[in-house]
């Protein structure tokens, strides 16, 4: 799918098809292209349109270049990023003198929004430049976005560990259980974004070499260069959070080392204070014909006390040590 836009008094504006607006289109954006449209915006562009295999490719040579006096380039943006698992997929910009072509096939959120606006507000995007200025700066606020989210869900995430609300140690283990899921998924949306950025950051620096060159150019500058801090700034906080996750992971398998150790040593404490008691009354269970105890009257309380106080005294040595 082909949407062609044309600039009508300062604003976007969506027309059908290509045909018969070559001279007046700025902005096409190509949903899932078959291989007809890609053949059309070649003779338009007269430059090769990447394929998605092409687009896919890891390599900075194959996702920046400049081929017969056009610029593209391609990141790797995210789409349906509400949750903690949005879909990763390169989105190709190709400019060329007065004309931005991008190449998708996922649905980034910044593609529905800044048409939108566009069409509502003066904007300024009147060339294929500012266009592409104003696209990728939809682009790193909707990531802005993401990464603020992300960044209060950890916090929630930090509160749920050093301040468990639980009291039980079997629902706290679970609440644990909760919390090492969330971290994951947060880790993962965290590198997702921050792979994201570094495709954005290499992007920015690449077309500060390729505006410019209009009347305009010093104000597109500018916003090139403000872009590029603003994906540096959030490249940063990236990695922050990425720290404070890795973080929040060891301390919540410390925790749970803590709670396991706890209960060793009450099974142990438990152990100790018996064994003394089943001594006692493993002597006296003996079936002796000989054991002087035996015709005692009050050998029987006697030897119950000698099982509390044999219970008590481990008991209050290890309160005074501290070990309880």
């Amino acid at each position: 799918m082909i949407k062609a836009f044309v600039v009508d008094k300062d604003r976007l504006r969506l027309v059908e098809g290509l045909a018969g607006n070559e001279d007046r289109v700025v902005w096409i954006d190509m949903v899932n292209p078959d291989k007809e449209e890609e053949a059309a915006i070649e003779r338009w562009l007269d430059v090769g349109v990447p394929t998605r295999e092409e687009m896919e490719e890891i390599e900075i040579s194959s996702r920046l270049y400049v081929e017969n006096g056009a610029h593209v380039m391609t990141a790797i943006l995210p789409a349906q990023a509400e949750g903690d698992e949005p879909v990763m997929s390169p989105v190709t910009f190709v400019l060329s003198g007065n004309h931005l072509v991008t190449i998708r096939y996922h649905e980034p959120r910044a593609f529905q929004t800044f048409p939108q606006r566009a069409e509502k507000a003066a904007t300024g995007c009147t060339t294929g430049e500012t266009v592409l200025i104003g696209l990728l700066e939809a682009i790193v606020d909707r990531l802005a976005d993401v990464l603020e989210r992300a960044s209060r869900d950890v916090e929630a995430l930090s509160k749920d560990i050093f301040n468990p609300t639980e009291k039980k140690a079997s629902k706290r283990d679970r609440d644990f259980q909760l919390v090492l899921k969330g971290l994951g998924r947060k880790e993962s949306l965290t590198s997702n974004m921050r792979d994201s950025l570094t495709t954005l950051q290499r992007l920015s620096g690449f077309l500060a070499n390729a505006v410019g060159h209009t009347k305009d150019g010093k104000e597109a500058r500018a916003r090139v260069k403000t872009l590029s801090r603003d994906v540096a700034s959030l490249s940063d906080h990236a990695s922050f959070l990425s720290q404070k996750i890795t973080f929040l992971l060891d301390a919540t398998l410390g925790m749970i080392n803590i709670q396991q150790n706890a209960i060793i040593k009450i099974v142990s404490v438990a152990a100790v204070v018996f064994l003394p008691p089943t001594l006692v009354a493993s002597v006296y269970g003996m079936n002796f014909d000989v054991m002087p105890e035996l015709k005692w009257q009050y050998g029987y309380p006697i030897a119950l006390g000698l099982m509390i106080v044999s219970a008590i005294l481990p008991f209050w040595y290890f309160r005074r040590r501290g070990w309880l």
